[in-house]
């Protein structure tokens, strides 16, 4: 599918402004990106839980986009970790783009070593 096909949703989640987590999908095809940007914690990790299971059954290829992400708990990497087991008989999971903080969880957790990183 070209670019012109391609569909782009953004939602945001937030709590007394604290903890924000805004998440952008776009899909070519079944191939789905998301860009997330703020905080993936115990509050907005069920919207994007949410948001991937809305897309899971027909993706054979999630990319998960953090270069705009602060900071991630262990309820956010629950998410993603149930999102790359759901993938393994479809096709792949990519996370990318960590920022340090993100990365430095990511490597402390040994979520790093679980992941295919780029």
């Amino acid at each position: 599918m070209g670019i012109f096909n391609r569909k782009n949703k953004d939602t945001t989640s937030s709590l007394n402004g604290n903890s924000i987590l805004k998440i952008s999908v776009t899909n070519d095809g079944t191939e789905y990106t998301f860009f997330l940007e703020g905080r993936l914690d115990t509050i907005t990790s069920p919207n994007l839980d949410s948001k991937i299971n809305e897309v899971i059954n027909g993706a054979t290829k999630l990319t998960m986009d953090l270069a705009k992400l602060e900071y991630i708990s262990s309820a956010g990497l629950r998410v993603l970790l149930g999102a790359l087991q759901a993938m393994e008989d479809k096709g792949e999971m990519v996370v990318c783009n960590l920022t340090a903080p993100v990365r430095e969880i990511f490597e402390l957790t040994g979520f790093a070593n679980l992941f295919n990183i780029k």
